[in-house]
């Protein structure tokens, strides 16, 4: 895998762990982006991998862009720029298994904006996340802005943006930015626990999570057709009809699904 973004593979589990390693910050440079874009598609084309961790390490998860690379920009550079940036992150977010990220530590711009991009957030109860973008005179260019009103509202988000101030986890868990806060010595073992939870799953968790990604980017009966598809193909897997005998001969939540 890369220099600076590794994927290891619990082949027991099924959980992928996707490791930034670029100390002290974690300071997402081009480079970053580019490995992290390599580390999800080797995730997604690894049929071991059922569910993925993105994490940063025990002490920050991501400080942000790496600032030091922003100087010369020009405005078409930072369009080609943010073109790397969004495409990282849509190609997580499009990830077909659940995603968690597992934040230690700050969390902040490109580091809250790639949160954001997982399905779910664990962090660390000394954990901080924030969209401090508008202090540099810039706004969020890797989904900062489409993200975060769409997880946490408008106003809280139009908030948070304007003001470029970082969210403790008795707030972020509150608001709904977080969905999990653990100690912080617990934390990468929490979020392992419930990727292997997801990971043990059936095929159609990935089917849930394309109804939900793509069906809530449409008007409501395009989503529910949507929806529709979805549920007659899950009829079709391996799965459907493993959990269905499962439930009749055993009761509910009894069934071993092979994620096929």
């Amino acid at each position: 895998m890369g220099e600076l973004v590794t994927l290891e593979v619990d082949e027991e589990t099924g959980v992928g762990l996707v490791r930034i390693d670029r100390p002290p910050m974690n300071a997402l440079s081009t480079q970053v982006w580019q490995e992290l874009h390599l580390a999800v598609s080797a995730a997604i084309d690894d049929d071991a991998v059922r569910s993925l961790i993105v994490w940063g390490g025990p002490k920050v998860f991501a400080a942000g862009a790496d600032i030091t690379e922003f100087p010369e920009l020009t405005p078409a550079d930072a369009r080609r720029y943010g073109a790397v940036l969004q495409g990282a992150l849509d190609h997580l977010a499009r990830a077909p298994m659940a995603t968690i990220a597992a934040i230690h530590g700050y969390a902040l711009g490109g580091g809250c904006e790639l949160a954001l991009a997982c399905d779910l957030r664990v962090a660390a109860d000394n954990a901080k996340l924030g969209q401090p973008e508008v202090l540099l005179g810039l706004l969020p260019g890797a989904g900062g802005t489409q993200r975060l009103p769409r997880l946490i509202g408008l106003s809280r988000a139009k908030e948070l943006i304007f003001s470029g101030r970082m969210v403790d986890m008795v707030e972020g868990e509150r608001i709904g930015l977080v969905d999990r806060v653990a100690p912080a010595d617990d934390l990468l073992d929490v979020a392992k626990e419930l990727a292997a939870r997801f990971a043990a799953g059936p095929a159609s968790l990935a089917l849930a999570k394309r109804a939900i990604e793509d069906g809530t980017e449409q008007p409501l009966d395009q989503g529910l057709r949507l929806e529709s598809e979805l549920f007659a193909a899950a009829f079709g897997t391996e799965d459907a009809a493993t959990g269905i005998a499962s439930f009749l001969e055993h009761g509910p939540g009894q069934a071993t699904f092979s994620g096929r």
